[in-house]
């Protein structure tokens, strides 16, 4: 296997679950135990009430760009074979957001309010899986 030039997460203790979730193509998100709160980056405690009740969910794999940029030159770097691509925070249909790529051939029209669903990236030379989105044409926003 060839390491890769490009960063890649380091999983810590508390957001192991999440890549390997990924890994076995799987999106999770935390929900809080004690107040029901759903979060996601992975954290130790409840960014609501602070309790550290916090256990993994699927989700559905469906939601909405809330916000988007595409990147179409750049400074050399570990991207620079993709570009250009496009870097969106997506809004989970289960209300947590995370930022991540649309990819497919029809990515560079992407709009706000665009559904999305889940798929999943090898980073080449890695055994690191990234949840990446692909445009739902059947509900493109006008």
């Amino acid at each position: 296997m060839t390491a890769t030039t490009r960063p890649v997460p380091s999983p810590s203790d508390w957001s192991a679950p999440f890549w390997s979730a990924a890994r076995q193509k799987r999106l999770v998100y935390q929900v809080c135990g004690q107040c029901g709160a759903a979060t996601l980056y992975a954290k130790r405690i409840c960014p609501n009430c602070l309790a550290d009740a916090l256990s993994w969910r699927d989700a559905s794999g469906q939601g909405e760009v809330y916000t988007y940029t595409q990147q179409v030159a750049g400074a050399p770097s570990g991207f620079a074979d993709l570009v250009p691509y496009v870097i969106a925070v997506v809004r989970l249909d289960e209300g947590v957001q995370l930022m991540s790529n649309i990819v497919g051939p029809e990515a560079s029209s992407v709009q706000c309010g665009d559904r999305v669903t889940a798929d999943f990236y090898t980073v080449p030379g890695t055994d690191m899986v990234l949840p990446v989105f692909t445009l739902d044409r059947a509900h493109v926003s006008a």
